[in-house]
This record gives C-alpha cells, structure tokens and sequence, in this order.
C-alpha cells in the first residue's frame, strides 16, 4: 500500500454522478452551498467532519463510503503497517488548510455505525475555529501530544492518556493545543 494522503472531493463526486443526483439537489438535501459542494468535489476546498456528515446523508451513504469502504461482513483486523493512507480534512476556515490525517481503522468493515480512526493533527498558531455540529457522538483519547477541544463554551486541554466522550450536536473543535502536535485515538458514532 502506498503512503499517500487522500482527499475525499473525487470521492464524492463519484458518488453522487453514480446515484444520478446534481449538485443542486445535494445542496437541498444537506443545507450546503452548491458553490460549497463543488468546491469539495474539485478538492479546493477540504472539508470538516460536519460537512462531511450532511453530504453523506444527502447521498444516502455511510461516512465510510468515503473513507474506501469494502463488504467485509465479519471482523476487520487493521495491521499498523496498513495505515499509511490517510484522509484529510480541515479545519473549516476561509483559507482551510489540512490540519488533521486521519488514518481509518475499519475501511473495509460494512454496515458500521461507528468510524475508529487514528488521527494526526499538525500543530498550530491559530486561535480562530470555526466549529461544527452534527448528530451523534465522539470518544477521543490522546496517545500523543497535547489537545484542546472547544465544547460549546468550555475549553478542555487534554495530555497523554486522557480522554474525553461528547455528544456531537454540541458546537465543537479539535486540533492540538497551542503549537503543538497531537496524535489521538477518535472514535465518531454517526446515527443514520
């Protein structure tokens, strides 16, 4: 397996002009702009988790389905040497840069509710983030560095070894305190 970051706009794209459905009825169906839409498909503009979510939803598929899902019905093992694909996402600012890799730990289990992924996150100066909600619920543990998460009006700084379990619908932001990388373990349970 190459060592190569993926990012999910062609994904999608696919996606949708395999179900026959235009941008524009993406963008009625998930609440996004159709400018948004195909600035994600042309991988211009890389997306949070959020925007992720409402597209998935609005084509009728998993969160995984970007994340290269198989049919595999039974366990999936994930060896560590098998995760040197990732996918990147951003942090949903103007200028959105890729802040976090995330390496998935189940891409070819099917039906799934839940999204196991080992995440990098780059360190940064920025002190601005746009938050993002959407259904369900995240459980992070931090296996390196140091992490700050923004929860509706609390701020939790987390170290090694600790962890933290929200409820999704709740505004928030992940990314690594103040100039500091961050490696975790991230587990988001999406209803669908």
């Amino acid at each position: 397996m190459s060592n190569q970051t993926t990012i999910v706009g062609h994904k999608i794209k696919s996606v949708r002009e395999s179900k026959n459905l235009s941008v524009e009825e993406i963008s009625e169906r998930s609440g996004l702009s159709t400018d948004q839409i195909i600035s994600i498909e042309n991988d211009q503009y890389l997306p949070s988790l959020g925007p992720l979510i409402k597209i998935a939803r609005a084509l009728g598929v998993r969160l995984g389905t970007f994340l290269d899902d198989d049919d595999e019905l039974g366990p999936v093992v994930c060896r560590a040497e098998d995760r040197t694909d990732s996918i990147s996402f951003s942090n949903d600012t103007a200028d959105a840069r890729k802040h976090m890799e995330y390496h998935s730990l189940a891409k070819q289990k099917a039906g799934r509710h839940m999204e196991p992924f080992i995440i990098d996150i780059q360190p940064s100066e920025e002190r601005h983030f746009k938050a993002s909600a959407h259904e369900g619920e995240e459980f992070i543990f931090v296996m390196e560095g140091e992490l700050e998460i923004d929860y509706g009006k609390e701020v939790y700084l987390l170290k090694k070894g600790d962890s933290i379990f929200y409820d999704s619908i709740v505004e928030h932001h992940v990314h690594g305190a103040l100039g500091k990388p961050a490696k975790i373990l991230a587990v988001v349970y999406i209803p669908f």
